[in-house]
C-alpha cells in the first residue's frame, strides 16, 4: 500500500525545507514529506546566487522558524545594502557617493551560505519529525479530489505515495507550473553572470583616504551587500563562508546583452571597461576563481500561486522578479505563510475556499506592485541623484508597508486584508498607486540628472522619519486594529514624502517654486500629461519632511524650510 502524509513537498532547497517546518511548527501531527533531486550535502558556499536577507525575510528565519540562535552563531552578521554611485568615479571608490549604513540597523539581517543553511535546514526539519528524502527525482503528479499522487525516482527505482497537498518547490524546474502550464512571461530583459572567488574581497582595503575610511567603522563595509552600480547594471560583492567571495553581474539585455559578459573571460573584461578597480583586482585572482555561472531573461511569472484544488507553488517554482534590494528570501517567506495557512486550516476541516482565491490575489498584486521598481528603470541606475532617492523611497515604503504588515502578522488575518484592498481607495491600492507613479517619475527625472556628484556619504538614518519606520518593525507587536491605524499613518507619511520629493525634483528640472501644490497620485513632470485618479488630493508641505529630505538631496535648492 502506497504510504500516505498530509503534505508533499516537492523540492527540499530554502523555500520547501521552511516551508515543512513551518507546517510542523504549526501543526506537529501533519504528516510531511520533502523529495529533494539533490542526492548529496549541498558544499559550503555553495554555488547558488549569494542569499543577502533583508528585513522581511530575516523576521520569517529568526523568529517565524526560531532560528534566531542558529542565525547568530552559524551566519554571517549583515551590514545592509550598500550601493557605491558616482560611476564616472569608479577607478576611485573613496570619490563615489555612497549610500549605507553607518551602524548595524535595529531589525538583523544576514549574509546566507545557502550550502551549509540547506544542510542544516535538512536536520532541522528531520529533527521536527518531518521525513527528508535526498536523491529523490519527482516525475510524475497526479492531481485527485481526494488525494494526490507523487512519484519520484531514487536510485534507479521508481516509488509513488499519496498526499493531501502538493507544494511545488522544485525551483526554477517548476514542476507544476510546467505540467498544468500556467507560466507567464515577465517584460523585464534583464540577465545575470556570477562566480565565486576562493579569496576574501574588502572594499575597505581599496582606498587609503582617511575621510572616507571615518564614514564605517573597519570592517563593516565588507559585511554589507555592495552594489556597484552604472547605467543599465549593478555589480554585487557579498562574502560567504570561510571567507570566500560571490561576485554577480546584473545588466539589462538591452543596455549590456549576457553575450557580452557569458564567459569568465569576457566578464573581467567586460569588468575591466565599466568597474575597472574592481576588474585590477580580479585580475590578480584568476586562480581563486571556483566556477561560473549564467541566467538569461531571469525575471518570470505564475498565473497561479494557491489552488483550490489543494496545490500550490512556492519560492522560484512560482515567481521570480529581479535580485536587486535581495527579495528573494522575502516573497519565499510571504509564500510560504500564506500556504502555511491555508494548509493547518483545512486540516481542521475549515472551508478555505474563498480564503485560497483570496491569497492568490493578494500574493499576486504583492510581486505585481513590487516589479514596477525594476521593469524599464536600469538605465537610470548610473544616475546618482535619482538612485539616492529612489532607494531611500523605496525603503521608506517597504519599511512602513510591506515590512509592516507581514511581521504583525496581517497578511493572514482575513478581515484586515479585506479592508486593504477592497475598491480603488483602500489603503494597499493608494500604494500600489503612488508607488508606481513615483517609479515613473524617477524614469522621467534621469534624463535632467546630469550633475557629477562626488564625495558624499549617506545614511539612511540622516532621515530621522526612515529611522523611525525601521525601529517600528522591531518586534513591537500590535492588534490588527493598532496595525491598521499604523498602516494608514505610513501610507499618510508616503503621500507627503513623495510630494516634497516631486517639488525637488521640479525644482532642480523645470525652476519651480518649492512650495507648489502637489498631489502625489497625479504629478508629472510632463505639462502636457493629464492623469486622473480617484485618490487624488493635495498634499500640504510638512516643515519636518522638507529638512529631512534635505540630508540626502545633493543639488542646490533656493529653500529648503
Amino acid at each position: 500500500m502506497e504510504k500516505q502524509y498530509d503534505v508533499a513537498i516537492l523540492g527540499g532547497g530554502l523555500a520547501g525545507l521552511t516551508l515543512s517546518m513551518q507546517l510542523k511548527q504549526a501543526k506537529p501531527e501533519l504528516k510531511i514529506i520533502v523529495l529533494e533531486r539533490r542526492a548529496d550535502s549541498a558544499d559550503d558556499a555553495a554555488h547558488k546566487v549569494g542569499e543577502s536577507t533583508v528585513e522581511l525575510g530575516t523576521h520569517y528565519i529568526r523568529e517565524v522558524l526560531g532560528l534566531k540562535g542558529y542565525m547568530d552563531s552559524k551566519q554571517l552578521p549583515k551590514h545592509g545594502l550598500r550601493f557605491f554611485l558616482s560611476p564616472q568615479h569608479k577607478d576611485q571608490i573613496h570619490k563615489r557617493v555612497e549610500l549605507g549604513p553607518r551602524q548595524f540597523l535595529p531589525v538583523p539581517s544576514h549574509q546566507i551560505d545557502r550550502g551549509s543553511f540547506e544542510n542544516d535546514l535538512v536536520g532541522m526539519s528531520q529533527k521536527l519529525g518531518n521525513e527528508v528524502i535526498l536523491g529523490a527525482k519527482v516525475t510524475n503528479v497526479d492531481l485527485d479530489e481526494e488525494m494526490h499522487s507523487v512519484s519520484y525516482e531514487k536510485d534507479g527505482t521508481e516509488h509513488t505515495l499519496q498526499s493531501r497537498w502538493a507544494v511545488d518547490a522544485t525551483g526554477r524546474a517548476s514542476f507544476l507550473k510546467r505540467k498544468l502550464g500556467f507560466a507567464e512571461a515577465i517584460d523585464h530583459n534583464v540577465s545575470s553572470a556570477w562566480f565565486r572567488l576562493d579569496y576574501k574581497v574588502d572594499v575597505d582595503t581599496w582606498s587609503d583616504d582617511s575621510k572616507w575610511h571615518s564614514y564605517v567603522k573597519t570592517g563593516l563595509r565588507h559585511l554589507s551587500t555592495i552594489h556597484l552600480m552604472g547605467k543599465g547594471y549593478w555589480v554585487w560583492i557579498i562574502p560567504l563562508a570561510g571567507d570566500r567571495t560571490s561576485v554577480g553581474i546584473v545588466a539589462d539585455e538591452d543596455i549590456h546583452p549576457l553575450s557580452t559578459y557569458n564567459k569568465l573571460d569576457k566578464a573581467l573584461a567586460w569588468m575591466g571597461e565599466y568597474e575597472p578597480q574592481f576588474a585590477a583586482k580580479l585580475n590578480e585572482l584568476t586562480d581563486k576563481v571556483l566556477d561560473f555561472k549564467i541566467m538569461k531573461h531571469f525575471a518570470h511569472n505564475s498565473g497561479e500561486s494557491f489552488s483550490t484544488d489543494r496545490w500550490a507553488v512556492t519560492g522560484e517554482s512560482g515567481m521570480f522578479g529581479d535580485p536587486f534590494y535581495s527579495p528573494g528570501t522575502d516573497f519565499i517567506s510571504m509564500a510560504n505563510t500564506l500556504v502555511a495557512d491555508l494548509i493547518v486550516r483545512e486540516s481542521k476541516e475549515e472551508d478555505i475556499f474563498f480564503r485560497t482565491k483570496f491569497y492568490a490575489q493578494v500574493f499576486r498584486s504583492l510581486y505585481d506592485n513590487w516589479m514596477p521598481l525594476y521593469v524599464n528603470q536600469y538605465h537610470m541606475w548610473g544616475n546618482t541623484q535619482v538612485m539616492i532617492t529612489k532607494i531611500l523611497w523605496d525603503w521608506t515604503a517597504y519599511w512602513g508597508i510591506n515590512c509592516l504588515l507581514f511581521m504583525n502578522n496581517g497578511l493572514t488575518d482575513l478581515p484586515l486584508m479585506k479592508t486593504m484592498i477592497a475598491g480603488p481607495k483602500a489603503m494597499l491600492n493608494r500604494y500600489a498607486e503612488i508607488s508606481a507613479q513615483m517609479q515613473t517619475l524617477f524614469r522621467d527625472w534621469a534624463p535632467s540628472d546630469t550633475a557629477e556628484l562626488s564625495e558624499r556619504y549617506i545614511d539612511p538614518f540622516d532621515l530621522a522619519f526612515m529611522r523611525t519606520l525601521q525601529e517600528d518593525i522591531v518586534e513591537k507587536k500590535v492588534d490588527m486594529e493598532e496595525l491598521k491605524a499604523k498602516l494608514l499613518s505610513n501610507m499618510d507619511l508616503l503621500e507627503v514624502v513623495a510630494a516634497e520629493i516631486f517639488r525637488m525634483i521640479s525644482h532642480q528640472v523645470h525652476g519651480t517654486p518649492m512650495d507648489i501644490e502637489v498631489d502625489p497620485y497625479t504629478m508629472t513632470l510632463h505639462n502636457d500629461r493629464q492623469l486622473e485618479s480617484a485618490n487624488s488630493k493635495l498634499v500640504a508641505r510638512d516643515p519636518f519632511i522638507t529638512q529631512e529630505l534635505g540630508n540626502m538631496w545633493m543639488y542646490p535648492v533656493e529653500e529648503m524650510g
